[in-house]
């Protein structure tokens, strides 16, 4: 069940949420490619002219009466940059009684989590918004102020529209020519599409590029209230009923998308983790960083 996320999702209060989430976790989104003063021990190494006395290991030295350094990883600063589908069917709500839970709701707040481990390493991070056929668009700055700005942007949005066309979204990602870590929350219930086609270019230009598949427990499993009827938020030409003859049907459509989804993204090089909003929202976010050998 969703315990923290469960405990939380009558609040807007995005700070609150992510004080809880990331009580206990481990620092750092990527592994630091640098040598020097950091903050994960890597090795010792022999004391050269010009070392910090600090960094001397004072306790090795009474032990092997030899002065040893104390070499660290530290975080590179690459830019880490927040990709949020904020088109309708992110509206979806959980069926399973847990009120004010949405795909969105769970998105933005697992999104806000990795700008706080951001801001704490001292990363750039920014924000791209992909709803109503447009994209909003928040460049990458470090710092505190850049956390409120990038968790008010998150706090506004709102489900709506569908996703922005190829070319909308190659005119909005000015970022590409930097190295960047792109966290990707959506559905994926349109793919191939302009955001899908977004992602994969940013991957073919070696940014390194993490999917995060939400869904509901009942879109997994198939379990809605029998006789449910349901209209595409994002393609209203009909309207669609959930009955014991139409179940199966509906499970081998969702298996062969998903199937084609994740096929292409392994072909890629792309991680991408499925999860379902009822899932503890601490679990999945571990999960998601550990993809890329972190937390």
């Amino acid at each position: 069940m969703l315990s923290t996320s469960a405990l939380l999702a009558h609040t807007n209060d995005l700070n609150l949420i992510i004080r809880h989430v990331l009580a206990g976790l481990g620092h750092g989104i990527h592994a630091g490619r640098e040598r020097g003063a950091g903050v994960e021990f890597s090795e010792y190494r022999a004391y050269a002219p010009g070392d910090e006395w600090r960094r001397v290991d004072w306790k090795l030295l009474a032990r092997a009466d030899r002065y040893y350094v104390r070499e660290a990883e530290r975080d590179s600063h690459v830019a880490v940059w927040l990709w949020l589908d904020a088109t309708a069917s992110m509206a979806e709500p959980s069926r399973s009684g847990v009120s004010g839970l949405d795909k969105l709701w769970y998105a933005r707040t697992i999104l806000a989590c990795i700008a706080a481990i951001a801001q704490r390493q001292g990363d750039a991070f920014g924000l791209v918004i992909c709803s109503g056929e447009r994209v909003q668009f928040t460049p990458a700055a470090r710092g505190p102020r850049q956390m409120q700005r990038v968790l008010a942007q998150l706090q506004r949005a709102q489900a709506g529209g569908a996703l922005p066309d190829s070319e909308t979204l190659r005119a909005s990602m000015p970022f590409v020519r930097a190295p960047s870590l792109v966290f990707a929350a959506s559905d994926f219930l349109d793919w191939p599409s302009g955001q899908a086609e977004a992602l994969l270019r940013l991957r073919r230009m070696r940014h390194d590029v993490r999917l995060l598949c939400l869904q509901t427990r009942a879109e997994c499993d198939a379990s809605f209230p029998p006789e449910t009827t349901y209209r595409d938020p994002e393609n209203a030409d009909g309207v669609f009923r959930f009955a014991p003859d139409t179940v199966g049907v509906y499970r081998k459509n969702r298996d062969e998308h998903f199937a084609r989804m994740l096929a292409q993204c392994r072909r890629n090089d792309i991680p991408a983790l499925a999860a379902c909003i009822e899932q503890a929202l601490p679990a999945v976010l571990r999960a998601w960083l550990r993809q890329g050998g972190r937390a």
